[in-house]
């Protein structure tokens, strides 16, 4: 049903076993071990793009908060003329809120295929998705793309003393599938390589969450709904590791370790280029700013546009010159020289300014 999902996975696993195989040995379980660390890494390489996607999409998201809030208050009855605003809003700022779900939806089925190639190793089992077959034939069933050959090459690695398909809480029916091909494990080792990646895969669960809780706006950390779901990644998640872990593969541990270690490293190496990027835009809109700023020493009001011809002048232009106005005449009036104006050609005497204590007498009426 899922064979789209099952063999591009057991393909790149076989891939790598094939690498680690010819330097290590086929039958050695850390080249089975790093067949599935780097299945892991390939397949976060090719989800890589998308991830950046993602935290671009989420910083948006969280820069649209006030413009989004205003919106659910407007439109809040009105759920169609919401999702037709909201879709406005989206395509304006050109971002897919798909696209920061996608890398975690994108995960989910590879997790599904790699543990249902790794449980298909050992087919022995007569619970869910199990056809209980005896380890005789087992050991004859191919997996998906793994031969005859290479499955009992995986049932002969062990890590440590474990085989990386057995689990903790594995049924001794199960692990009688190891008997021809080293024997029958024990309980031993098995705990002694699961609880160790247990506790280091819940660890860096832990990190991951308070890097990425760290990194959210004081208004999206003050949502309810955010609240919420980041004492799920930082507390409920992890600690669901140390629960299910029990009931997980070694093989599937390791991919959860690797996992994590991978989406710390990510983190951040993107969040790291991402805040230079914001950098650089600012440095270049300061920069933008400072060149159209006045310079240093500069008069404010040779930047002010002149009146165009016929109209109306500003107070600040009016006042400029009634000030000239009277410059020109203080000026005219201590020029001892211009006795005479010229008014049209014309000259006219000026009038003698009447001397200091002297009453000019009023001149006599006409008769």
């Amino acid at each position: 049903m899922l064979d789209f999902i099952y063999y591009p996975v057991s393909g790149i696993l076989w891939v790598w076993h094939k690498v680690f195989g010819a330097v290590l040995g086929a039958d050695s379980g850390f080249a089975w071990a790093l067949s599935v660390v780097f299945l892991v890494f390939t397949l976060r390489l090719i989800l890589y793009k998308p991830f950046v996607k993602q935290v671009r999409t989420t910083r948006q998201m969280q820069e649209l908060q006030p413009q989004i809030k205003a919106l659910q208050k407007k439109y809040g009855k009105d759920r169609q003329k919401l999702a037709v605003e909201m879709q406005k809003l989206q395509k304006e700022h050109g971002f897919n809120p798909i696209m920061g779900c996608l890398p975690v939806l994108a995960q989910a089925p590879v997790f599904i295929g790699l543990f249902h190639v790794l449980r298909s190793f050992n087919r022995t089992g007569t619970g869910i998705g199990q056809l209980g077959l005896s380890p005789e034939v087992n050991a004859e069933t191919p997996n998906y793309f793994f031969s005859v050959e290479d499955v009992q090459s995986f049932l002969s690695a062990r890590l440590f003393g474990a085989p990386i398909s057995a689990a903790i809480t594995s049924p001794e029916s199960q692990l009688r599938a190891f008997e021809p091909f080293g024997g029958i494990p024990s309980i031993g080792p098995i705990l002694a390589v699961s609880i160790p990646l247990m506790i280091i895969a819940s660890i860096a669960t832990h990190l991951n969450s308070r890097a990425s809780v760290a990194r959210q706006s004081e208004a999206a950390a003050a949502n309810p709904q955010s609240a919420i779901m980041n004492k799920l990644a930082l507390y409920v998640f992890p600690l669901g590791v140390l629960v299910g872990g029990p009931f997980l593969p070694v093989a599937i541990l390791l991919y959860w370790v690797s996992n994590n270690v991978w989406t710390y490293a990510q983190q951040h190496l993107v969040f790291g280029r991402i805040d230079k990027e914001e950098a650089a835009k600012k440095e270049a809109a300061l920069e933008r700013r400072n060149e159209n700023a006045p310079k240093p020493g500069a008069r404010p009001d040779a930047l002010k546009k002149k009146p165009a011809p016929g109209a109306k002048p500003t107070r600040a232009v009016a006042a400029e010159s009634t000030t000239d106005t009277g410059s020109d005449t203080a000026s005219s009036e201590s020029n001892p020289t211009s006795g005479t104006a010229a008014t049209n050609g014309a000259t006219t005497p000026r009038k003698k300014k009447t001397p200091p204590g002297k009453v000019r007498p009023k001149q006599q009426k006409r008769r």
